[in-house]
């Protein structure tokens, strides 16, 4: 039943981007059409518009689209020779149709008509039968888009929108929309000063602000510390690589298209580097290894950079250059389940300290039949491989949807995914199993018997990408951080000029016992440096006047639970070191 609504409204949507395009068309005859399918909430429509096209104008759009509904016109289906499709499609002059039509091998193709002629679009369908059975519907913004995703074509006008089959469902979906958009990670990532991206360095090239960079330095701390308590050691690898070791890893041949053209240095290409999983193999050859080596883990807190389009960059979530927690566990087969087992363990612990509690688990699996050529490697051990990870998470019974095609070119992997503020899911951090690395680059240890075996590799990133990782962390906690990962723990305000010397004094003593403390001593109003200290979302405000100099204590304001009231100096900081300690979220 739940399926049969979601074709139904999928359905819709898809007629709903037609409507879309009709509407379109009768205001600017000359706009040519791109694609416009449904999409997850909604529907889209890409034009080559004659004239850019503003926000406010999509008011004019929708107008027009209501009167097509209203009109109720017959959705039917058509279908043309191809020869005959191809003469339709140049006398109208919609070269973007002509160049989908190409890639279309059926010698009969289909067409869906509204109305009398009035809009006809080259499409396989289903739709719905008339204008009038479209729902509520809603135009919600506009964007770039590259034809066909390539950046070496032109850039076409995407309209975004939605469409429901009740009112209420589309109040309560535009009210979501509404509320999210308070917490995007943009958004409040320049309000609280926490990163930028400046045009001039570069698209998808974000700057980590000093307040950023304070938290971003306190999980580098956080992992190094969980790592190495758990018997990892750390190496940190150059941001180019030669190419003769991206060719041995595979990269040359399965992954070219993320990487950035080669850097010529004395005859030789370099490349930078898109993972770093090659540096970690060679680190392992450098020395020979025994099965009393292993497990053998190596951490990395390293720089990679990946081509990603324009039309695809987003904030933090998706960037070109971004930091990963990255680790290259090698073990034996028999050390296998231990170790993802291990590795998951500490994602427990990390997601329980940083108050993550929305995440599910995805097992990415190689899909043979429709694009055996993706992989690398014997299908066999890919086999063993995913019924190793699909064990250990049905062992840990840990609830898991299997994706079929989602693995990496050299083995399976375990997803974690986090649900964001708009209820949708994205990868924050992975877990690979692979054979292929050990294989490719001859990776061996001496087993207990004196023979030669090649171990397993774990590729696993818990925080995924700091980057990325940041934006869930922002999103997630509305920027009201934790105290431990807060920028910024506690701002001193003293009322006026003379308490600034008892105001120094309580800031000296929270500094000195490594509290991140800011003293307010600016010539300001009180009101306006809380309402600063607010905007900015501190923790803690210690306010000191009269009464507190003469009592020796601090008047202290929560940001969730407003007036806490008045406090010794040494309660403040005990409490203050008390809520880091446990890490409370």
């Amino acid at each position: 039943m739940e399926n049969e609504q979601e074709n139904k409204l999928e359905k819709m949507r898809h007629s709903a981007s037609h409507i879309l395009a009709h509407a379109v068309l009768k205001l600017y005859p000359e706009a040519k059409l791109g694609i416009g399918p449904a999409i997850e909430d909604g529907f889209y429509y890409d034009f080559d518009l004659p004239q850019p096209l503003e926000e406010k104008d999509l008011k004019g759009i929708e107008e027009e689209m209501r009167k097509i509904v209203k009109r109720k016109l017959q959705i039917k289906q058509l279908l043309m020779k191809r020869s005959d499709a191809i003469k339709y499609l140049r006398d109208i002059g919609q070269e973007y149709k002509l160049e989908l039509l190409e890639e279309i091998p059926d010698k009969e193709t289909s067409f869906y008509v509204s109305g009398d002629n009035e809009f006809v679009d080259l499409c396989r369908g289903p739709h719905i039968e008339n204008t009038g059975q479209i729902g509520p519907f809603k135009l919600l913004r506009t964007a770039g888009a590259y034809w066909r995703g390539d950046e070496t074509k032109k850039m076409l006008t995407r309209i975004y929108g939605t469409a429901f089959e009740t009112k209420e469902e589309l109040k309560d979906y535009l009210q979501k929309l509404e509320d999210a958009e308070k917490y995007n990670h943009r958004k409040l990532g320049k309000q609280l000063k926490l990163f930028a991206i400046i045009p001039e360095i570069g698209q998808g090239l974000p700057i980590w602000l000093p307040r950023g960079y304070v938290i971003r330095r306190i999980l580098e701390d956080y992992m190094l510390v969980l790592e190495r308590n758990h018997g990892y050691q750390h190496i940190f690898s150059p941001n180019i690589y030669k190419e003769d070791v991206f060719r041995m890893s595979g990269h040359l041949e399965f992954y070219k298209d993320s990487m950035y053209a080669p850097i010529k240095v004395d005859d030789e290409n370099y490349y930078l580097k898109p993972m770093n999983c090659p540096a970690g193999m060679m680190v392992y050859k450098l020395e020979p290894r025994s099965y009393r080596d292993l497990p053998f883990k190596l951490g990395e807190f390293g720089t990679v950079y990946r081509f990603e389009k324009s039309g695809e960059l987003h904030g933090l979530q998706r960037v070109r250059g971004f930091t990963q927690n990255d680790a290259h566990l090698f073990c034996t087969s028999e050390q296998l389940e231990d170790v993802l087992n291990e590795t998951l363990d500490l994602l427990d612990i990390f997601y329980k300290d940083v108050g993550f509690t929305k995440y599910k688990f995805r097992l990415s699996l190689a899909d043979w039949e429709r694009d055996s050529k993706k992989y690398s490697g014997d299908v066999e051990k890919w086999e063993f491989a995913e019924s190793v990870l699909r064990k250990v998470l049905q062992d840990r019974k840990l609830e898991f949807e299997e994706m079929p095609g989602d693995a990496a070119f050299y083995g399976p992997k375990i997803d974690v995914q986090a649900i964001n503020i708009y209820g949708k899911e994205d990868s924050i951090s992975t877990l690979q199993l692979d054979f292929n690395f050990p294989e490719k680059f001859d990776i061996t240890y001496i087993d207990e018997d004196g023979q030669e075996k090649q171990p397993y590799v774990i590729h696993r990133a818990l925080i995924g990408s700091f980057e990325r990782f940041f934006a869930f962390l922002i999103e997630h906690h509305s920027g009201d951080f934790p105290l431990w990962l807060a920028p910024d723990q506690v701002t001193v305000i003293p009322i006026s000029d003379k308490h600034k010397k008892y105001a120094t004094e309580v800031f000296e003593l929270l500094k000195s016992s490594d509290i991140r403390v800011k003293l307010d001593d600016r010539s300001k109003s009180m009101q306006s440096k809380i309402r600063d200290a607010e905007k900015l979302k501190i923790p803690y405000l210690v306010i000191l006047g009269d009464k507190e100099v003469e009592t020796d204590t601090v008047s202290v304001r929560s940001r969730l639970n407003k007036e806490i009231g008045l406090m010794k100096k040494q309660e403040f900081l005990d409490y203050l070191k008390e809520e880091i300690r446990l890490k409370k979220t």
